[in-house]
């Protein structure tokens, strides 16, 4: 017999890399987590891990079964969802970065506590380069991200569903000198930037865009968050490249339309592999409702 918290074990160093990362990650002691992989081992007489150095590693037959834990825990997770009922029931983790929070999550979440009570979603801001990790540890159950970040594919052990395409749109402070129409962003080469912090999908985006244009922007500041760029670019002491969904218009700021159009397609994102519980399915269809998204308007 497999052991599920074994096997849950074996699924978080597939994708943490070492045992101390797993042992933090769960809370025991690094010996606790190597004895209970040693214990899988014997019971798949399979060797799983191989040691280099001071460190271990999955063997061939590990990294497989490391890919089929997870499809195995989430069956558990929908068998005992059947025999709570069929109403959709539980947990359900959302992962979602920040402009698709208060578009598409909180909406979602609205809908689902007046009509499943017995459902609870627990929402998670994570960006691209963090959410595909968690949703493939089994962290979180749905992620919204996005199929244009490049440095981290969806491969096809994850499920896509299309959600809203999204212009990546040039931000500057409101009343500026700015040449007129299309944003064309060589013009720009000279300006003080606001970046994300990397690796994120923003960050990555636009330092590709100017490198692309001809020049190395000069960055003198980095936010995680939407709202201090926006803040930082009102004051007249950056321009920014953001998604349209996160340009409040709370904040005095110009967006301008790229020459040169960009866009990123918005998905939400499961695990393939086993029967979808009722309350996945549930969440995934609130999330597929139309919301109000924000019209691509050009202040100047």
């Amino acid at each position: 017999m497999l052991n599920p918290w074994r096997l849950r074990l074996l699924s978080r160093l597939a994708v943490l890399g070492t045992v101390r990362a797993v042992a933090q990650d769960v809370n025991l002691s690094a010996s606790t987590v190597s004895h209970q992989l040693a214990l899988l081992e014997t019971e798949t007489r399979t060797r799983l891990l191989e040691r280099t150095g001071r460190r271990v590693r999955l063997t061939p037959a590990g990294e497989k079964l490391a890919r089929q834990a997870r499809a195995i825990l989430d069956h558990l997770d929908a068998v005992e969802a059947e025999l709570r009922g069929d109403e959709p029931a539980g947990l359900v983790r959302i992962g979602a970065f920040q402009s698709a929070i208060h578009t598409f999550a909180v909406p979602a979440a609205t809908r689902l506590a007046e009509t499943y009570p017995r459902l609870e979603t627990e929402l998670v801001e994570r960006e691209p380069h963090e959410s595909v990790p968690a949703l493939r540890a089994g962290d979180s159950d749905v992620v919204l991200t996005t199929t244009d970040f490049a440095d981290l594919p969806l491969g096809p052990d994850l499920e896509i569903i299309r959600l809203a395409t999204d212009p990546i749109v040039l931000v500057t402070a409101l009343g500026r000198p700015d040449p007129p129409g299309l944003a064309v962003l060589a013009d720009y080469a000279g300006e003080p930037w606001a970046l994300d912090i990397p690796p994120s999908y923003m960050a990555n985006l636009t330092l590709r865009l100017c490198r692309e244009s001809g020049f190395e922007p000069r960055v003198v500041c980095r936010f995680s968050n939407y709202l201090m760029t926006l803040q930082h670019v009102e004051a007249g002491l950056s321009i920014a490249l953001l998604p349209g969904l996160a340009v409040d218009p709370r904040y005095r700021v110009a967006t301008k339309a790229l020459a040169t159009p960009v866009t990123r397609t918005i998905v939400a994102v499961t695990r393939r592999g086993s029967p979808r519980r009722a309350a996945v399915n549930a969440v995934l269809a609130a999330l597929r409702q139309p919301v109000a998204l924000p019209e691509a308007v050009e202040r100047a």
